[in-house]
């Protein structure tokens, strides 16, 4: 048990034998002999919990309540006395106490009590400080979506916020995954150390060894000079491996000794550096197969995904199209110096039933484009990338837009897409739209 708990009594024996018993629990108390006294300790140190005795001479605990109560409204106060007088536990609720305690009590009991309240006051501030963190806005971290699958990321990055642990990130490309790793920082208790990402993809082995791990001076023809790697400068901070499906495998040897260790040898050095990383991989592989046909150590696969989050497909995330849409209009608008305040309903129409094959990365270039080309406050079709003004390719049986269509017929029509694409499973097709199914069910009887 861990917590500050400053102990209030008249009786210097009481005190002091509730102080140690509390302190037999692991909590870190303090024992005081008045209101006076008390307070002077609260303007000079933070505490978890007060408990203090009922009635004391000069001010009791009915006074300290009311002051703790106008000062440090946050603050639990336990009143405890051997006198059961109603009214004045009635008094010292109204003032501000949390709870009463009779006296004789069981101390392991106490111990208890005074636990749950720590344990509640720290949710209370973990919320306060990812409240702090996402603001007011759609989603934690800067994840937007409302639809159902989005919101199952967002809850799992919530509950990831008290934690280190190595994520690994996967979904289809395009989806966003290094904007999760990103929320996952931002959101997380090394917030105020550096984000640093590389595409595994993107390098050849030699260099992406050096990039990593660092090099000293002569390691290979170029080296003038020693230099920290990925690992070293990510500190503290978290470091984010893109693409890790397509790390080599000798590489990836080395990765599993440095997450294993917590240190890395530079290339061409003979000294272990320390290293405090929370690292986040991601990839659009399936590394599981990966591993059974080779290309990927399963110790490394196992290491990696301590916790795996998925990222949906744009094409499963229902209306989020339209949000997301709306946020690239704004930000293109803004670059380009345009005022486009959204697009008009044959453009929502036709972004809904899209596939999005390319998924947010596909649909931000194409509101990008429509925003170069827009000549007036509302995207319209033909502002349009050529293959979503012309007949949607992925599904030939919807017909371009002819004109304006009701918001109701637009529903159906995207109910009747979603089934579609989930071969007519409502339950699935219900999670999909973000409604349960029997909501599904009377939209369909409608």
């Amino acid at each position: 048990m861990k917590g500050r708990i400053l102990v209030v009594d008249d009786d210097d024996l009481v005190s002091r034998q509730v102080a140690i018993g509390l302190g037999l629990f692991g909590f870190t108390t303090t024992p005081v002999g008045s209101v006076a006294e008390a307070l002077e300790h609260l303007d000079i140190a933070s505490w978890d919990v007060v408990l203090t005795d009922l009635n004391m001479p000069g001010e009791g605990g009915v006074e300290l309540c009311a002051r703790i109560a106008e000062r440090w409204p946050a603050l639990s106060v336990l009143v405890m006395s051997g006198d059961v007088l109603v009214p004045a536990v009635v008094s010292a609720i109204k003032a501000g106490a949390y709870d009463f305690v009779p006296k004789p009590f069981n101390l392991e009991a106490l111990a208890l009590r005074i636990q749950r309240i720590v344990l509640e006051q720290g949710r209370v501030r973990e919320l306060g400080e990812l409240r702090a963190i996402i603001g007011d806005g759609p989603g934690i971290g800067g994840l937007l979506g409302t639809s159902a699958a989005m919101r199952g990321v967002q809850e799992l990055v919530a509950r990831l916020v008290g934690s280190d642990a190595t994520v690994l990130i996967t979904g289809e490309s395009g989806t966003g995954k290094e904007i999760v790793a990103k929320a996952l920082h931002t959101t997380g208790r090394r917030r105020g150390g550096p984000f640093v990402a590389i595409n595994c993809a993107a390098l050849p082995e030699p260099t992406l060894e050096s990039e990593l791990f660092g090099h000293v001076r002569g390691a290979f023809t170029d080296a003038r000079a020693d230099r920290d790697g990925l690992f070293v400068q990510a500190h503290g901070g978290t470091l984010m491996l893109d693409e890790i499906g397509e790390l080599p495998l000798g590489l990836q040897a080395k990765l599993l000794r440095t997450l294993e260790e917590r240190t890395v040898r530079p290339l061409g050095g003979n000294k272990e550096i320390p290293i405090d990383v929370r690292l986040v991989a991601a990839t659009n592989r399936a590394l599981a197969t990966e591993a059974a046909a080779g290309r990927f150590r399963l110790d490394l696969y196992y290491r990696l995904k301590v916790v795996s989050l998925a990222i949906p497909p744009l094409r499963e995330r229902g209306e989020d199209v339209l949000m997301f849409a709306h946020h690239f209009v704004a930000r293109y608008g803004a670059q380009e110096g345009k005022v486009v305040t959204g697009f008009d309903k044959a453009v929502a129409e036709r972004l809904l039933h899209h596939d999005w094959p390319g998924n947010v990365r596909e649909l931000r270039n194409c509101i990008e484009h429509a925003v170069a080309l827009a000549e007036g406050p509302e995207l319209t079709l033909a502002d349009l990338p050529a293959e979503l003004r012309e007949r949607d390719v992925a599904n030939p049986g919807t017909p371009p837009s002819t004109g304006w269509v009701t918001l109701e017929q637009l529903e159906r029509d995207y109910i009747a897409r979603v089934l579609k694409h989930t071969h007519n499973n409502r339950t699935q097709a219900a999670r999909i739209l973000g409604v349960d199914r029997r909501t599904l069910m009377r939209k369909l009887n409608a």
